[in-house]
């Protein structure tokens, strides 16, 4: 009676979480994801956790594991110091799920036990990655398998030689190299070292290791997979491929360029570096504004024309699809388009070869509002509770929102209700305009009455 009963219990839960993915798979993703979310803070409240075996602060616990989970990299507390070998795991593994996809993770364990993905994998799997077909996930979920998995690992074996010629131990420089091949890849900004990475300004083995192992995973999986699929067939990568390289390669000449224009001669940046160091350390810090957040330099001293281009960057972010945050590249590259065709009066917007269709384009303006609006109220909330200048306070909250990890200092010294606003703003920015985009994109109203149509003046 009592394994019926069970029974009957579980088949109804499962019913229910079955008509929830068809009705709203993007807010079911969401209480997933906000169930990962709790989990992790519950361990890292711990008090194994921490190196000195004292419970953390719930708010220190909370921003971590948020901050891990969305694959961020700010912080309150200094992760190579103040967490202990089980608290740098739980962070480790909070990035590996946020940088998956919890729907993702999902699937692939499905795989693993069933051979299989049911419908309600798929649909979910599908709000999270942005494919619009459902015979494609169980493909794009192998994909991510494999260009998960190979990536970390080529990137941990080639960061562990280097960390034993700093002299670290074997079991050091391979839990270092593991969690940094980790931490670059999910675009999550962790950093378990010492002093980070301000000490490895000028190592070009490391800085190339950072700038790869961002583009990869900021690229996003749709487009990796569209490469491998026709690698000996370079015409026929789809639009979105195109779309992201392209944009992706030109964003980050833009910050290159900027970037040397406004530090090349600060001597608390690249002023006081060799010509070498200042190169390679000019590449990282125009790659990370896609989402790695991670920092070679002080951004603390940079220029406050090169943090407002920085903030620029960082609200774009990287690709769909990806570990990356931001708005996406593809939703900035059909507002750009959108605005050329308009200004040469074409009917169509058009690249490469294809049209994108108008509920593209309205789509993109909606994600492009939803996170400007989201910057602004949390920028305005921030400036009411702190001290803080408006370029400080900006710019950590568009690196929260776009999920990037780059910080001015600020805030492990902000209140706790400001770091609880930063906290929202990290869940929302990972969650918010993905979620957005997919309920919008399988929402189509068709009406059998429409109004006459009569244009205001625009501008």
């Amino acid at each position: 009676m009592a394994r019926s009963a069970l029974g009957r219990v579980l088949a109804l839960g499962r019913d229910r979480v079955d008509d929830l993915a068809h009705r709203s798979p993007a807010r079911l993703a969401l209480l997933v994801f906000a169930s990962i979310v709790v989990v992790m803070t519950g361990l890292l409240s711990l008090p194994v956790a921490t190196t000195d075996g004292v419970r953390a602060p719930f708010v220190d616990a909370l921003f971590t594991a948020v901050s891990a989970v969305c694959v961020t990299g700010l912080t309150t507390v200094e992760t190579a110091t103040y967490w202990s070998g089980f608290g740098q795991a739980v962070i480790l593994v909070s990035i590996k799920v946020g940088g998956l996809g919890v729907m993702t993770l999902a699937s692939i364990l499905g795989l693993a036990v069933s051979r299989r993905i049911g419908l309600t994998q798929r649909m979910l799997t599908a709000s999270e990655t942005g494919t619009t077909r459902l015979g494609e996930v169980g493909s794009l979920v192998r994909a991510v398998i494999v260009a998960s998995v190979v990536i970390e690992l080529t990137l941990a074996a080639t960061l562990v030689p280097r960390f034993l010629e700093y002299g670290e131990s074997v079991p050091a420089a391979l839990w270092h190299g593991f969690f940094m091949a980790l931490s670059i890849f999910n675009n999550a900004g962790f950093v378990v070292l010492d002093g980070g990475l301000v000490p490895f300004v000028g190592d070009w083995w490391l800085g190339l290791v950072v700038v790869v192992g961002t583009f990869l995973g900021a690229v996003g999986f749709p487009v990796l997979l569209d490469l491998w699929r026709h690698r000996r067939r370079p015409g026929r990568i789809s639009l979105h491929a195109r779309l992201t390289l392209a944009t992706f390669g030109v964003l980050f000449l833009v910050t290159v360029v900027a970037f040397v224009l406004f530090e090349w001669s600060n001597p608390d940046t690249l002023g006081g570096l060799p010509a070498a160091d200042r190169v390679i350390a000019t590449l990282v810090h125009s790659i990370t504004p896609r989402s790695s957040g991670l920092a070679t330099l002080d951004v603390s001293e940079m220029q406050q024309s090169t943090l407002f281009a920085t903030d620029a960057m960082m609200f774009v972010g990287g690709g769909s699809a990806s570990t990356a945050g931001g708005i996406k590249v593809t939703t900035f590259a059909v507002l750009v388009l959108a605005i050329v065709a308009e200004a040469r009066g074409d009917r169509d917007i058009e690249a490469f070869g294809r049209r994108i269709p108008t509920e593209t384009v309205r789509l993109a303006v909606a994600v492009a509002f939803l996170g400007a609006t989201m910057v602004g109220l949390s920028t305005l909330v921030l400036l009411s509770v702190t001290d803080f200048t408006l370029d400080q306070v900006l710019f950590e909250v568009i690196s929260a929102f776009a999920t990037v990890g780059l910080s001015t200092g600020i805030t492990p010294h902000l209140p706790d209700s400001a770091t609880y606003v930063l906290a929202v703003l990290m869940f929302a920015g990972r969650i918010g305009t993905m979620t957005l985009a997919a309920a919008l994109a399988i929402r189509s109203r068709r009406r059998v009455i429409r109004m006459p149509e009569e244009r205001p003046v625009i501008g």
